[in-house]
C-alpha cells in the first residue's frame, strides 16, 4: 500500500482511503471489514457525524478502540439532524460545531480527531467564525488538523486564502474532471492535500448500466466505461484502472472509496497496490471524453 503526507500536515495516510458512508451498522461483519482493511494497510478512515445519525462514528470507535494510535481518523461536521429525524439542516455555527465535536469524540471513543472537516460550505456562511472555531479546537487538542469537503471553487478559494486547511475533499473521476480546470493546480501549489471521492462515479465506470451523469449523456458514460475496460487487462482490472486515473494526478493524496462488502474491500486494496498507468493508457483515458467544467459556484 502506498502512503502520502496529507498536505502540510504530519498525517501519513494510505493512498486508498476507506469511506464508511455505506457500511451497515447493524451487521457484525462491518466491524470485521474495517479491521481487515487495517490489516491490509489502509490506515485512513473517513466518516461524518451525519452518517446514519452518528452510528458510523460509534462503529469506528468500537472497531479501533485498542488501535486508535494506528489509524488516521477523519470525520465531518456542519449538517445537523432535526430532532424528529426527518432530515438535516446546514448549521456551520460556532455553537453547533463546539457541541457536535464533543458528541463525535464520545461516539468515536477518543479524545482527538486527526482530521476534522467542514461538511460542505457556502459563501454566505460565517467563514471567519468557522475558521476561528477550528483553530480553537486545534489549540485545545481536540483536533490535529482541519479541512473542508466541497466541490465549490468559490468556497474552496476562500478557505485556501483565509485558513490553514490541510485538505480538501472533492469529487474527481474520469466522468468528473471539473477539478482539473483550476482547483487541483491551486491546491497543489498551496500544498493542500486533495482527498478524491467518487472515483468510480457511482459504479458507472465499472459495472452499473449507463445513465446520464453531470453533462454527459448515457452514451458518453458508456463510452467512458468501455474505454476503461479497453485499457485494462488481467494485471489491472477496470476498478484499478479507474482508481489509478485519479491517484496518478499529482495533486491527489488519497482516493476515498465507499466500501460495504469484502469484495469491494479486495478491489480497493488491489487498486491501492496497483502500478501507475503508463503514458499511453493515461492519454487514451484522457481523450475518451472532453473534460467537463464547473457550471456553478465558480
Amino acid at each position: 500500500m502506498e502512503y502520502a503526507l496529507l498536505g502540510k500536515s504530519a498525517l501519513k495516510i494510505s493512498r486508498m482511503g476507506f469511506g464508511t458512508m455505506s457500511l451497515d451498522t447493524e451487521n457484525p461483519a462491518s466491524e470485521r471489514l474495517l479491521l481487515a482493511a487495517w490489516y491490509a494497510g489502509i490506515n485512513f478512515f473517513d466518516t461524518a457525524d451525519m452518517y446514519q445519525q452518528g452510528k458510523l462514528e460509534t462503529l469506528l470507535g468500537r472497531a479501533f478502540l485498542n488501535r486508535r494510535d494506528q489509524i488516521i481518523l477523519a470525520t465531518k461536521v456542519g449538517n445537523q439532524w432535526r430532532p424528529d429525524g426527518s432530515g438535516w439542516d446546514w448549521n456551520p455555527t460556532k455553537k453547533y460545531i463546539l457541541s457536535a465535536i464533543d458528541q463525535s469524540l464520545k461516539r468515536l471513543q477518543t479524545d482527538y480527531i486527526d482530521l476534522y472537516q467542514l461538511h460542505g460550505g457556502t459563501l454566505e456562511d460565517p467563514i471567519e467564525e468557522i475558521i476561528e472555531t477550528f483553530e480553537s479546537l486545534k489549540k485545545s487538542g481536540k483536533i490535529r488538523y482541519y479541512g473542508i469537503s466541497s466541490i465549490r471553487p468559490a468556497v474552496i478559494r476562500e478557505y485556501v486564502k483565509r485558513s490553514h486547511v490541510v485538505s480538501v475533499m472533492m469529487q474527481y473521476s474520469l466522468l468528473d474532471r471539473r477539478p482539473e480546470e483550476e482547483m487541483l493546480t491551486l491546491l497543489k501549489e498551496k500544498q493542500i492535500g486533495v482527498l478524491a471521492r467518487g472515483s468510480l462515479a457511482k459504479g458507472l465506470l465499472i459495472n452499473k448500466p449507463p445513465v446520464p451523469f453531470l453533462n454527459f449523456c448515457a452514451e458518453e458514460v458508456a463510452k467512458a466505461a468501455l474505454t476503461i475496460k479497453s485499457v485494462s487487462d488481467e494485471r489491472q482490472s477496470p476498478v484499478e484502472t479507474a482508481v489509478r486515473f485519479v491517484l496518478d494526478h499529482p495533486a491527489i493524496s488519497s482516493a476515498v472509496i465507499g466500501i460495504r462488502t469484502e469484495a469491494q474491500l479486495n478491489e480497493a486494496i488491489a487498486a491501492g497496490n496497483s502500478p501507475a498507468l503508463n503514458k499511453i493508457r493515461k492519454e487514451i483515458l484522457q481523450n475518451a471524453l472532453p473534460p467537463n467544467l464547473y457550471a456553478e459556484h465558480r
